[in-house]
């Protein structure tokens, strides 16, 4: 499947009220890791309530015990602060990283924006160095503005 398929694909699940919002999420990042083979791991964070820290709250991909981020801590939290989208083509080269997993190679995480509040993002582990394109990440920020619109 081609991105633009795989983003049709995911733009249904999304819209698809019949389902829990949790389950929609939890769907949206089994297709993107089922369907692209660089995506290892896919989860959507989102800042937890009033604290200055990121939760999972879907995923796809090995277990992680990093469900709580700090707010500057990682690639995840330092979004978090600068709303800005941050690709790693080398994890090893960043100070900031958190390591999920020993076979990460590369990292791609986009904010979420609701009413232009950063409430989350789309977080992408990789155990491939360095395949995250322009294309990645236009999809991606087309994959939040769909969950954007229906958590707004």
């Amino acid at each position: 499947m081609t991105l633009q398929e795989i983003q049709v694909k995911a733009t249904e699940l999304i819209q698809n009220d019949q389902l829990s919002i949790d389950h929609r999420l939890n769907e949206v990042c089994s297709l993107l890791k089922e369907n692209i083979s660089y995506y290892n791991w896919v989860g959507f964070y989102f800042k937890n309530g009033d604290k200055r820290e990121l939760k999972l709250r879907a995923y796809a991909g090995e277990p992680t015990e990093h469900t709580i981020i700090p707010f500057g801590k990682g690639i995840c939290g330092q979004v978090a602060e600068s709303n800005a989208n941050f690709i790693v083509p080398n994890v090893q080269e960043q100070d900031n990283y958190i390591s999920c997993n020993i076979n990460v190679k590369s990292e791609i995480v986009i904010p979420l924006f609701v009413n232009g509040e950063n409430i989350g993002q789309i977080d992408i582990d990789s155990n491939t160095p360095d395949p995250f394109t322009k294309e990645d990440e236009t999809f991606l920020e087309n994959i939040n503005k769909e969950v954007a619109n229906i958590l707004g």
